[in-house]
């Protein structure tokens, strides 16, 4: 947060000249309660002296101090104090990270165990599965440079592949970090929101410095993981501006500091955009002013007062009590937010009462037709938008070329519904080509109707033939792709390879 405090501004800072009439009736309140206490008329001066409150007496810390300081609290609380944007619901809650990982031999090395690339895959691991909702791309490079995986927020896609990155499926030996940079920053175009490039690595290529300094994006940051023992040195990574280094630790400490820098980076993102709201801090100042109020109220009075209260819900008819003392307090909409923080997406979308975020908190937590549905009532562009994510991660693939093709005809010409569109109908018309040529064998040149001898040597043995039954249905493309069975670091070998032949 302190690091945020540098966009401190307020809302509505016209509030702020209710200041200075505060502080004039303080004086003039003060200066009444500085009177001379001469005693009343008719009363004894040694009674009236105890009958008397201390009021007269300078210095003391009045009850009216506590109710003026109270209206200077509301004041600055009217006046919208603010240093964060409002998230866009349809954005991710973090900054996008590219991982580029070094795998080269050095990386095998034994000296942090069980090996430096080992430990830099647990730690991986453990940082994609902390960032939910955030989304993160892989790189691998050691010669060249090489995407294992676009920026996604599903876990589940990194972990198979970290497991299969090895010096081994390289096609290029060598040290080039630079490479790995630059399409670092061509992924992170992508992207509506500024990132950041996290590089793991155990060494840096001098040759590299001066040119990822001089190509260094101010709205993307650069951090590095140096996987190696503490007393591990790269002082080349010094002429790199505004690049922050962190050594691999034992515990947790590595991985919640560049947590910490992933935060600071999307408060600077948001506050950058002028799209998006500022979010009124003004209520966290309600509270004290509101204790403060009660220096008001005379002894007796406040305990009867706090008595009523306490048996008002009591007395309430039971459909109508409060189901926690969070709704005492907080809207709906309010706790929901609250667990979106939390990343309890699930039950903020069992919260929310604003059909936008309920879709949006439904989409996070992976409850798609749900989302889809409400995101599908809203004639909105952003709402087409969520709906055609939905869809798509359902693997509803023609209604969600429908839905961005809605999102198209709100806002014509948009590019990023453009992108989505022609994704989505590369990812339909890959499958249904794929599920096509699997079920009438055209890439063996097999009709849909030719019946194949397996016994060409004799042709006039007996065969048999097993045609299908209604239980053998061809296969979905879900279940083909599901059925695919190979070795993950032979295809990343052989797509590293086909990489380099198209440059």
């Amino acid at each position: 947060m302190i690091d945020n405090l540098q966009y401190f501004h307020f809302i509505r800072p016209l509030w702020l000249l209710a200041l200075p009439v505060t502080g004039v009736l303080w004086a003039i309140i003060r200066r009444r309660d500085r009177a001379d206490g001469t005693p009343p008329p008719g009363i004894a001066p040694h009674l009236a002296a105890v009958l008397q409150t201390a009021l007269g007496r300078s210095g003391r810390i009045q009850p009216n101090d506590g109710v003026m300081l109270g209206v200077v609290l509301m004041a600055l609380a009217a006046a919208g104090p603010s240093w964060t944007r409002a998230p866009n619901p349809l954005l991710s809650g973090s900054a996008p990270l590219v991982v580029a990982l070094k795998i080269t031999p050095s990386m095998e090395n034994t000296d942090l165990a069980p090996s430096r690339l080992d430990r830099a895959r647990f730690k991986l691991r453990d940082l994609v599965s902390e960032r939910a909702g955030g989304r993160t791309a892989l790189l691998a490079y050691a010669g060249s440079a090489h995407q294992v995986a676009p920026l996604t927020q599903d876990a589940n896609i990194l972990r198979p592949l970290l497991e299969s990155l090895s010096p081994e499926i390289m096609p290029v030996a060598g040290d080039a970090p630079g490479l790995a940079w630059q399409m670092g920053l061509d992924i992170l175009s992508t992207s509506e929101i500024p990132g950041a490039v996290l590089f793991v690595l155990d060494d840096f290529n001098p040759a590299d410095a001066a040119a990822l300094a001089a190509n260094t994006d101010p709205r993307q940051a650069v951090f590095f993981l140096i996987a190696g023992p503490q007393d591990l040195a790269l002082p080349h990574l010094d002429q790199i501006t505004g690049a922050r280094v962190q050594h691999m630790t034992a515990d947790s400490s590595d991985l919640q500091q560049i947590e910490r820098w992933l935060d600071q980076a999307y408060v600077a993102a948001l506050a950058g955009d002028d799209r998006l709201k500022w979010q009124d801090r003004g209520w966290w100042l309600a509270w004290p002013a509101a204790l403060l109020s009660l220096a008001w109220f005379r002894r007796g009075w406040t305990m009867r007062w706090a008595v009523a209260l306490l048996l008002l819900p009591a007395l309430m008819p039971q459909s109508v009590q409060a189901a926690g003392w969070k709704d005492w307090f907080f809207t709906p909409d309010q706790q929901g937010q609250m667990a979106m923080d939390d990343k309890e997406f699930s039950q903020a979308a069992d919260l929310f009462e604003d059909p936008m975020r309920k879709a949006h908190a439904l989409m996070k937590s992976g409850r798609y037709p749900e989302a889809a549905e409400i995101f599908a009532r809203i004639d909105d562009y952003e709402a087409a938008m969520g709906e055609g994510m939905s869809r798509i991660r359902n693997r509803e693939y023609r209604p969600g070329i429908a839905a961005y093709e809605r999102a198209l005809t709100l806002r014509p010409g948009d590019p990023n519904a453009k992108h989505n569109l022609a994704t989505a109908k590369e990812i339909l018309n890959y499958i249904e080509g794929t599920r096509a040529q699997s079920d009438t064998g055209e890439d063996s040149g097999i009709g849909a109707d030719d019946i194949v001898f397996d016994n060409e040597a004799e042709r006039g043995a007996d065969t048999e033939i097993r045609a299908e039954t209604e239980e053998e249905l061809p296969q979905t493309a879900d279940q083909w792709i599901d059925s695919i069975d190979t070795d993950m670091g032979s295809f990343l070998r052989l797509r590293f390879l086909q990489d380099g032949q198209s440059k």
